[in-house]
């Protein structure tokens, strides 16, 4: 399990982990919403040595950003509406825990909840 409160902040090391761990992730977690491929765009801004950047999930609905600007309040994923992939700022922030990176349906379930994008369990249904 990867430690997703330990700081990148001058820790090139932590940093290249975690920007390879929140992508995964994040591939992840479009597998689990079954977004089409070409509907969105996977990206990662390694940004200054004194913090951790951000690795962002930018569907044509969704706007999907993990990094460790809310340590202090355990918060760490921004999950928010958008009107295609040239929307930057869309509709209003949601934060959840950086620690739902480690429960991929869990956190499908809150994007779905906050967006309405993504199929209710994919995985489920292909097997019915």
């Amino acid at each position: 399990m990867f430690d997703w409160n330990r700081s990148c902040s001058y820790d090139e090391q932590q940093k290249r982990r975690f920007h390879m761990t929140a992508r995964l992730s994040l591939k992840r977690l479009a597998a689990e919403l079954a977004l089409p491929s070409g509907s969105l765009d996977l990206r990662s801004n390694r940004a200054g040595i004194g913090v951790s950047g951000e690795i962002t999930l930018h569907h044509d609905r969704a706007y999907i950003q993990v990094g460790q600007f809310g340590l202090s309040s355990g918060h760490g994923i921004l999950i928010r509406t958008c009107r295609g992939r040239k929307d930057y700022t869309g509709g209003p922030n949601h934060f959840v825990a950086l620690c739902m990176l480690e429960d991929i349906p869990a956190l499908a379930a809150a994007v779905r909840t906050i967006t309405g994008v993504g199929r209710q369990n994919p995985s489920q249904s292909r097997a019915a």
